[in-house]
């Protein structure tokens, strides 16, 4: 059996030591809080670990990663030279050389390095891919997607960083390339100088085009994927609780025989996607990455791709913000 030590056992870091465990992975806790990391312990019946005890363990096969976003590249690059395979949540890194660099070393290694883009492996969202790429709603033309909510608030980083990864990870995978172009714009409403709204606008080399728009400061939970192209468009709506609603498919077309361009709308064909846990599946796929020797779906290169893009866009959007863009 693989085993796999949980470092940071706090917010999001708990949910993984639960799936783990359920999965029959874990083998240890490390936190700096010694109280949570006791009261998991109890909890599941599993040791307590320090960082060193951890990656020397020649017992434990990979490490776990949901600590601070800064600790990130120093922490995997310490695991991977201790010979482990290492699941980061994300981003990757804060830095696109510090990515490389973890990249080049697994690689060398010949260890796994696995990002924590949740959202890939949400059944809906493979379902969602899928359809596009089989042609159900012809050419890919446009997509957007909304993240938004009333808080939580952070002072560590901004809205861009918090919740953007998993939309650029969507994007990403939906066009199959990197945006060519990403322009932004934003504010700070809440904590000065942390950005609480982000909307940015992408081009992509083949044409496509797309806008991600994130907040804190929405009244109502907001997260809907939307994809548009010659035939028809795909909603993937994750606010919905309702699993059955969660994917919908519009016929919508365009018909333009006539002088103007004229809409022929369709109802809503909601599609059937088998009902998952993604957290349970991204944990298991990292699990399967380990014992078969298999590529990450979110691997170390798209957790750069989607690195590089949050790294254009925090520029474009600190342009904005300097130049009072609201």
């Amino acid at each position: 059996m693989v085993k796999i030590v949980q470092i940071g056992c706090g917010h999001w870091g708990k949910n993984l030591t639960r799936n783990l465990v359920k999965i029959g992975a874990l083998s240890g806790v490390v936190d700096d809080d010694a109280k949570t990391a006791e009261k998991l312990a109890s909890e599941y019946g599993i040791p307590v670990m320090s960082f060193e005890e951890a990656i020397n363990d020649v017992h434990v096969d990979g490490i776990s990663l949901a600590t601070p976003a800064e600790t990130h590249a120093a922490l995997a690059t310490r695991a991977l030279e201790a010979g482990k395979h290492v699941y980061v949540e994300k981003p990757l890194a804060l830095n696109i050389d510090d990515a490389v660099k973890m990249i080049k070393l697994a690689n060398k290694l010949d260890r796994r390095l696995m990002v924590g883009h949740l959202l890939r492996y949400h059944p809906t969202f493979i379902a969602l891919k899928a359809h596009v790429h089989n042609g159900l709603i012809g050419d890919l033309k446009y997509m957007y997607s909304n993240r938004m909510s009333l808080g939580k608030f952070r002072t560590e980083e901004n809205v861009l960083w918090s919740f953007a990864p998993h939309d650029f990870s969507m994007l990403l995978g939906l066009a199959g390339e990197e945006p060519s172009l990403i322009t932004a714009q934003g504010a700070s409403f809440i904590t000065p100088g942390i950005a609480d709204w982000v909307t940015l606008q992408l081009v992509f080399p083949s044409g496509v085009r797309g806008h991600i728009q994130t907040s804190w400061v929405h009244p109502f939970k907001e997260q809907r994927l939307v994809v548009i192209g010659t035939k028809g468009m795909l909603v993937f709506d994750d606010s919905i609780p309702d699993w059955k609603h969660k994917l919908a498919h519009y016929p919508h077309v365009v018909n333009t025989d006539g002088p103007v361009p004229m809409p022929e709308k369709a109802d809503a064909i909601y599609l059937k996607v088998e009902k998952g846990d993604p957290l349970m599946d991204e944990c298991l796929h990292f699990v399967a990455c380990i014992a078969s020797k298999l590529t990450p779906r979110t691997d170390g290169r798209e957790g750069l791709a989607v690195l590089r893009s949050l790294s254009a866009a925090e520029v474009a959007l600190q342009k904005s913000l300097d130049g009072g863009v609201l």
